[in-house]
Order: structure tokens, then C-alpha cells, then sequence
């Protein structure tokens, strides 16, 4: 019995291990065929960067990516024509003078047109222009403050007349900007865009830089006097060119009166007169119209403007006269002299001449 049973054990226990060897040869052959098929999907575990992927991760460890420069702007100064004229003092009254024709980018006529002025008002273009291209909703306000009309009263600079607390929007700014001069709505913009007229400058003096107006200097947005406000005609001449790129400026510089939107203050608006449409209607040239312009004034800086004009052609041209004497007259018949050298001259009206204007002859405000 005994021997019986041990056999019967160990025929178990050999029954048992051949089992286990065969499970194990079966599991070893399922995994071998999932091998085979998956093509070893088990190693997806730890997945592989593409190659492409690859070759940029390297390039940019190599040489990283610099980020985009901001395109030129830089102006393409003018060449001296070869029959320019140069101006005498016997011919026209204002010391700093240029003529360029835009459409060819020559100058055709100068009188110390790189020699360092003060440029007034004519400052107000590049306000204009900073303002123009920062303000998002001209439909937007900006409530006018004590302490900004104070200090333009006791300087008696040229202001739009805007009063304390009048909320007025931002295309009414820009307008009291361009056509009155007004320091006031100056001040305004720069608060409005840059948060104070300091920071504001900063943008003026940045984007002279950009255009590559090498001998300009700006210290505040309005134009009053300071010794390290300068410019040339030159700058200005160029300065106006650009600013005439941009559609609202044209057209704010171009306009001779505009009417601002009623207020409490003033509740049938404002009318704002351009102080250089005040001066001429813009035809007096023969064959040349006079289609925008600024006008600039100090004690220091003396009479000046900065127009644009074009032909019956269609050519355009941009002239400063800077630095008039006596009277403001002279800046506007010096304007009109050199356009007259383009085409046909330029007669003096019978009611108006320079001999007749004198130190009595009334002048702006400052700024204007």
C-alpha cells in the first residue's frame, strides 16, 4: 500500500511539473508573438522626439531666435538740386528757409535750411502725429483741469479755449492741437496718450530718432521756448512729409475751421480757426494750392510756418520759412515766394506789402 501510494505522489508531482513547464512555454510563445506583431510597441513608453522636431530644438540651442526688429521708418533726406536756389536776404526776409519737391525727393530752394532753429508751434505736427497714431477711439474724453490751463494763462501761450473741467473728446483735441495751436489741447494728448507731457515728449523725441531727424530735439509737446527745443527747416520740411502720410493728420492740417461738440462750458462747441488759413486762402500762387499747414511763434524762434502744396500736376512739395522778422506776414509772403519759383511767380496783391509792415504790426501768442 505504501509503495502503491508513493508511486501515485510522485506521478502527481510529475504531472503537476509538466504542466507548469507547458503553461510557461505558452505564455513565452504569446509574448513572442505580440513581439512579432506590435512590432515592440512596448518601447512607447519613453516616446521619441520627431526628427524634425529634433533639428529645430538643436538649431535654436545654437543660434537662438532674435525677436522681430520693428521695420525702417527713416527718412530719405533730400539731394540738392543742381539748380537749387539759394535765397538771399535781399530777396526774402526770413532767415531759414526750404523748398523740397516731395514727389522727387529734391530740394529747389534754401536759405540756412541745416542750421539749428527754435521751431515754435511748428512742434505741433509732431504732437499731432504722436497723438494720432495712440489714440484708439477719437470718440474717447478727457476732462480739462485747473492745473492745466493755469500755467498756459500766466505764460500766455495760444490755447483752443477749453475751459476747467469741460470733457471733451479726442478728436476735438486734435483739432484744438492743429488749427488754434492750443497749448491746452496739447497738454491734453500728451496726459491722454502718455500719462503726463514729460513722458509724452519721450514718444516725440523716440519717433525723431526713428525717422532719423539727427538735429531735432523736442522738451515739451506745445513749442514755447526752451534752449534745448531745436530743430532745422530742414528736419521740419521732412518731419511734414511723413506726418502728410497719415490720413487724419492731412486732413486736420488741411481744414480752416472746424467746430468742436457742444459741452456744458460751451454748449454750441467751439469754433477753431487755423491760424495759417487765417492768413491766406492757399491759392494765392499761380498754378500751386496750398492744402496744409502750421504756423509757429515765439520771441526767440520768431515767425514761422511749415506748409504743403501741390501743383496742377499733382506734384507736391513742403516749404518752411523759420526765423521772421517784424511781423508774420513775412514767413507767409516768403512761403509764397519760393512756391513762385516753381511755376508762373508769385505778384503781390496791391493791399498787402512787406515794405508796409512794422514793429507795431500785431503779433500772436506765444506758441501760435
Amino acid at each position: 500500500m505504501r509503495k502503491r501510494r508513493r508511486r501515485h505522489i510522485q506521478k502527481q508531482a510529475l504531472w503537476q511539473a509538466a504542466v507548469g513547464v507547458l503553461c510557461i512555454a505558452i505564455v513565452l510563445i504569446f509574448a513572442a508573438v505580440l513581439l512579432i506583431r506590435g512590432g515592440g510597441r512596448v518601447h512607447k513608453r519613453n516616446v521619441p522626439v520627431p526628427a524634425a522636431n529634433q533639428q529645430t530644438t538643436a538649431a535654436t540651442t545654437e543660434s537662438p531666435t532674435e525677436p522681430p526688429t520693428e521695420p525702417s521708418i527713416a527718412l530719405t533726406f533730400p539731394t540738392y538740386r543742381e539748380n537749387a536756389v539759394e535765397l538771399q536776404s535781399n530777396n526774402v526776409y526770413c532767415d531759414n528757409m526750404v523748398l523740397v519737391d516731395v514727389t522727387d525727393n529734391t530740394i529747389l530752394a534754401y536759405r540756412d535750411a541745416e542750421e539749428q532753429i527754435y521751431p515754435a508751434s511748428m512742434t505741433k505736427i509732431m504732437t499731432l502725429l504722436i497723438a494720432a497714431e495712440n489714440i484708439e477711439d477719437l470718440d474717447d474724453t478727457f476732462t480739462m483741469t485747473y492745473d492745466i490751463i493755469a500755467p498756459l494763462v500766466a505764460e500766455d501761450a495760444s490755447r483752443a479755449g477749453f475751459e476747467e473741467g469741460e470733457v471733451i473728446c479726442m478728436k476735438d483735441v486734435l483739432y484744438g492741437i492743429a488749427l488754434p495751436s492750443g497749448a491746452d489741447a496739447t497738454t491734453a494728448a500728451a496726459i491722454y496718450v502718455a500719462g503726463s507731457e514729460e513722458a509724452f515728449v519721450e514718444l516725440m523725441n523716440e519717433k525723431a530718432e526713428k525717422l532719423g531727424l539727427k538735429h531735432t530735439h523736442f522738451m515739451n509737446a506745445s513749442g514755447l521756448h526752451d534752449e534745448n527745443h531745436y530743430s532745422t527747416a530742414l528736419d521740419i520740411a521732412m518731419l511734414m512729409t511723413y506726418v502728410m502720410q497719415n490720413d487724419l493728420c492731412r486732413e486736420i492740417l488741411g481744414t480752416y475751421q472746424y467746430t468742436t461738440a457742444p459741452t456744458e462750458q460751451h454748449p454750441e462747441g467751439i469754433l477753431l480757426t487755423s491760424t495759417m488759413y487765417s492768413r491766406m486762402y492757399g491759392d494765392e500762387v499761380t498754378g500751386m494750392k496750398i492744402i496744409a499747414g502750421k504756423t509757429g511763434y515765439t520771441d526767440e524762434a520768431g515767425h514761422a510756418l511749415v506748409s504743403y502744396a501741390a501743383d496742377t500736376s499733382g506734384r507736391e512739395y513742403v516749404a518752411v520759412t523759420a526765423h521772421g522778422k517784424i511781423s508774420y506776414w513775412k514767413s507767409i509772403f516768403d512761403t509764397f515766394a519760393i512756391y513762385g519759383l516753381i511755376d508762373g511767380g508769385y505778384e503781390m496783391p496791391d493791399d498787402l506789402h512787406w515794405e508796409e509792415e512794422t514793429e507795431s504790426s500785431e503779433e500772436p501768442e506765444e506758441g501760435e
